[in-house]
């Protein structure tokens, strides 16, 4: 088995601690040794019966872990890994998920339980696909992006670097969401959506743009 180590021990990374465990039910994969938390509150605490170990500057304390970062904004999680530098990253993929062999899935992605993923898809490094999601044939989810639960994605979409989905919305075929971008909670995406933006609605519109 190889020593696990998930980034973040907030509800999202109890939760992947317990996607790590269903994979151990089905084939002993990880020893999952603790979190990392640079909430200094959190040091020495124990979550969910596994320690939090300190900040994610201890992880120079494991240099042959896997690691992977539960925090689900796109920016943060991307900036996180960038200061880690060199360590071995897991590719966790809940034993539920449907997902053909057709499939590219990049190292530290995380995909939860209840997904169902087609074929002929792209998911680059460090991606997070939450609970209940379905992505369709031929659609490419770049580096950093963020599903949150329900979302439905059609075929041909292409989803930016570090752009985060929410809840329950949904993008037809064919549509490009840009990079760093958040479309909001039950939106529907029918028109591209540029970079560096915040849409909502039905249809949805960016509302807000930024650096």
């Amino acid at each position: 088995m190889k020593d696990l180590i998930i980034i973040g021990a907030s509800g999202f990374g109890r939760e992947v601690a317990w996607l790590a465990e269903r994979i151990n039910a089905v084939e002993p994969t990880w020893n999952f040794l603790g979190f990392l938390d640079d909430n200094p509150e959190m040091a020495g605490k124990t979550v969910d019966d596994y320690p939090v170990l300190g900040g994610c500057d201890k992880a120079v304390d494991y240099p042959d872990a896997y690691f992977v970062c539960a925090i689900g904004s796109s920016r943060i999680r991307k900036n996180v890994i960038g200061k880690l530098g060199a360590v071995h990253y897991a590719t966790l993929i809940d034993p539920s998920v449907l997902i053909s062999d057709r499939v590219a899935v990049g190292e530290g992605t995380i995909i939860c339980a209840g997904n169902i993923i087609t074929v002929d898809i792209s998911i680059g490094n460090h991606v997070i696909i939450n609970l209940d999601c379905t992505i369709g044939h031929d659609a490419v989810l770049r580096d950093f992006v963020t599903l949150y639960p329900s979302v439905n994605v059609s075929g041909i979409t292409d989803i930016g670097e570090c752009s985060e989905v929410g809840t329950g919305a949904q993008i037809i075929q064919m549509k490009k969401i840009g990079s760093n971008s958040i479309v909001g909670a039950g939106a529907v995406v029918v028109k591209d959506i540029p970079d560096k933006c915040t849409a909502v609605g039905s249809p949805a519109k960016p509302i807000k743009f930024f650096d």
